[in-house]
């Protein structure tokens, strides 16, 4: 363990490498702007000696949340920057507040640049948690609390956290240490969450690994959605179950939304026009759903949850057709990976999704993240 001294005098440097490295002022050049298909929440601006990632306010898309600056390490910082961050690239040394973002990394290769991770008991990979056992990645506590004194020791020179609206991050905005904001989980179509990927692919150097895997998820997504657009019926469908006096619903304009859409299925609350979770009362979704045809829900347990449990746990949950007709589907995300493939792989979630509202379709397909609801117990 480090001394308060020798602590104190590490964030001194930090702040005052961070405060060289932000610089003010205007781009030479307008550079070239990389086409997003389906993102609207970056803006990637390449230059000849840096590039620029812009990350939209998602709850004022006509400002801007915050500009990076990415330089490559090594070579000298180039005059009149543009304001905002400066990260040098590849990333060597960085902090992560989710599980999700990790597994990005993990998948384009770029495990190794992970040091600090927070809430690590949620991470479903195997490579990752042995490398928390090993002490190679080190856990930094809760990401709404995080264990500011060991992200010093670790000496993180990014951390990689999402956004909330009106939310901060407390004392360790003070460190010096450039916060990516990862606004991905606010786009609207399941597809530009995964263009996110090309922006890890840049802080990582790991470009060609990342448009690799976001070509062949869009490719695999759009051939499940055009076969799903086949179905002759589309089953109504209602998610999710209440916590505590709040049942809490993908907004109709959702990235889920459209998932549910491009499986082929009648979401209930589609009219929505929130990008987010929205809260309704109970009786808002028991009269909506209350004769829907299928119900998927996620949970976290140490076993499977059964009929048994989710009477239980509210007697009402037992008038829904759905549960009355044994066509509930669970994902366990303790076990199932379900966040990770929802940000990196989509077209899992929806081969899923098809299966269970067009079986026919997918006879021979083999579950993942969903599975039907079990009866032991009931």
């Amino acid at each position: 363990m480090k001394t308060i001294q020798s602590i104190f005098l590490f964030a001194c440097i930090i702040i005052l490498c961070s405060c060289s490295g932000s610089r003010g002022g205007d781009a030479t050049t307008d550079g070239i702007k990389v086409e997003n298909l389906y993102a609207k929440g970056f803006e990637i601006t390449r230059h000849k000696d840096f590039t620029v990632v812009s990350v939209a306010d998602p709850w004022d898309t006509t400002k801007v949340l915050q500009n990076y600056i990415l330089v490559p390490a090594g070579n000298p910082l180039p005059d009149n920057l543009p304001k905002g961050s400066v990260i040098r690239t590849p990333i060597k040394n960085a902090i992560m507040y989710t599980v999700v973002h990790t597994a990005v990394l993990e998948q384009l290769g770029a495990l190794d640049a992970v040091k600090g991770i927070c809430e690590s008991q949620y991470l479903t990979s195997a490579k990752a948690k042995e490398r928390v056992a090993e002490g190679k990645i080190t856990d930094c506590g809760m990401a709404t609390s995080p264990n500011v004194e060991k992200i010093m020791e670790i000496g993180g020179e990014i951390i990689i956290a999402s956004p909330f609206e009106h939310g901060g991050y407390g004392q360790v905005e003070k460190l010096g240490i450039p916060i990516f904001e990862s606004a991905d989980y606010m786009e609207t179509h399941p597809l530009g969450r995964v263009e996110w990927i090309r922006v890890y692919g840049l802080l990582s150097g790991r470009e060609a690994q990342a448009d690799s895997l976001i070509n062949a998820t869009a490719e695999s997504y759009n051939s499940l959605k055009r076969l799903a657009a086949g179905a002759t019926e589309r089953p109504r469908l209602m998610v999710e179950r209440k916590y505590g006096s709040s049942w809490f619903i993908p907004g109709g304009a959702s990235y889920m939304a459209q998932m549910y859409n491009d499986a082929g299925a009648d979401y209930i609350f589609k009219d929505n026009q929130e990008t987010g979770s929205v809260p309704y009362s109970f009786e808002s979704v028991y009269e909506r759903g209350l004769d829907a045809d299928i119900w998927v829900l996620k949970y976290t347990m140490d076993r499977p949850m059964t009929y048994s449990d989710l009477k239980s746990e509210y007697l009402p949950y037992s008038d829904f057709a759905p549960f009355k007709n044994r066509r509930i589907y669970c994902s366990n995300t303790s076990e199932s990976a379900y966040y990770e493939n929802i940000s990196i792989h989509p077209d899992r979630i929806l081969a899923d999704l098809v299966h269970i509202f067009h079986p026919e379709l997918m006879p021979d397909h083999k579950p993942l993240c969903y599975s039907a609801m079990q009866e032991q117990g009931f």
